[in-house]
């Protein structure tokens, strides 16, 4: 049964910018979602309205102190199809985890799904259709109590945005250069980083300043306690091809519990690859690339999809991956994962939702 969101139409539609122009998440549509949460009343008041600024007070304790949680999801549609979600309520289902460790209340995941599929209908000629470009969907809630008391907010606002957008890096499907980070650190297990909150990713901007000022596409992060366990790159997860089998960090309470990341494993199991969580440090992938025997890098997570690594940089010594180029299992998966978000390959598992 569909909710009772209301929807206030733009009277003022934007010029939609040219698909071969598309970055990532500069552009935003005519409409966006927004309820509000207010203790002892819940959440109230489901609508959909045009795509405008939101007025919050400056003691609003999203600034002060960082309550505040997100997602991101994609929808795709070919010319004449219909549109096509990947796996939505795991990213929901996710959202109310971070909401849970952010001690934010818990959303109806029924609800806004709706709301996403109807918030979709409405600004669905934003979709773009062109290859290698998507309708990228940005889910988050906000603490808007106006009060420095450091105790979890009493009000809140939960917002749903959208974006089309072309590839997430300059370099689409060719190989990144990665910066093994050695100084800073993301996150420690008992902290907040298998949650998607702001803090986790502005804890991260010193170094991917520092990555890029020496000419790399991102940060791979170490383990905060012994500084030397693979956690994630950058705002991805990741694999490795070793010897034959492929590795991935395991979830040890500090990494993301990535969709993408959940997918990937399910197809290479499909695919009878072979594939392990476990722990990786850094010396062991060092002593494979001597060895020869590491095959492939790769990044996952819903923006980028699948992003090969060409290089990785520890110490300053220069790990190049398979000559710099796109590897077959990372061009193999990303295919298969495209080709399925897209409606392109049969869908196996059953995590395509079409919008009827």
């Amino acid at each position: 049964m569909a909710h009772a969101i209301s929807v206030e139409r733009t009277t003022a539609n934007k010029a939609k910018p040219d698909a071969s122009t598309l970055v990532f998440g500069k552009h935003f549509t005519d409409h966006m979602f927004i309820m509000e949460y207010d203790a002892g009343k819940g959440w109230h008041d489901p609508r959909i309205v045009p795509y405008q600024p939101i007025p919050l007070d400056p003691a609003a304790k999203v600034f002060h102190y960082g309550q505040t949680v997100f997602e991101g999801m994609k929808a795709y549609k070919t010319p004449g199809g219909p549109v096509l979600l990947f796996r939505p309520f795991k990213n929901l289902q996710r959202l109310n985890r971070s909401n849970a460790r952010l001690s934010i209340p818990p959303i109806d995941e029924d609800l806004a799904m709706d709301a996403l599929k109807q918030l979709l209908k409405v600004d669905e000629d934003w979709i773009p259709t062109t290859e290698g470009t998507s309708l990228y969907i940005r889910p988050f809630v906000i603490s808007t109590q106006p009060t420095l008391g450091v105790n979890p907010s009493e009000s809140y606002y939960f917002m749903i945005i959208l974006s089309p957008v072309g590839s997430y890096y300059a370099e689409g499907i060719n190989p990144v250069t990665i910066y093994v980070e050695p100084d800073y650190v993301r996150a420690v297990t008992g902290g907040v980083g298998n949650a998607k909150t702001g803090g986790n990713y502005a804890a991260g901007l010193r170094a991917q300043e520092e990555a890029s000022g020496k000419g790399y596409s991102q940060v791979l992060w170490l383990d905060g306690v012994h500084r030397k366990y693979i956690e994630e790159v950058g705002s991805m997860n990741v694999f490795f091809k070793i010897a034959g089998k492929v590795v991935t960090p395991a979830l040890n309470g500090s990494i993301l519990d990535g969709v993408t990341r959940d997918s990937v494993i399910q197809l290479l199991k499909h695919w009878d690859i072979d594939v392990e969580e476990r722990t990786i440090s850094i010396d062991e992938l060092v002593e494979a690339y001597r060895k020869g025997t590491l095959e492939e890098a790769f990044g996952t997570g819903t923006a980028a999809v699948i992003s090969p690594i060409g290089e990785l940089n520890w110490q300053g010594d220069k790990l190049t991956l398979n000559d710099g180029r796109t590897g077959p299992l990372s061009s193999r998966v990303y295919d298969f994962m495209t080709g399925l978000q897209r409606g392109a390959v049969e869908d196996p598992f059953g995590w395509v939702t079409k919008l009827e």
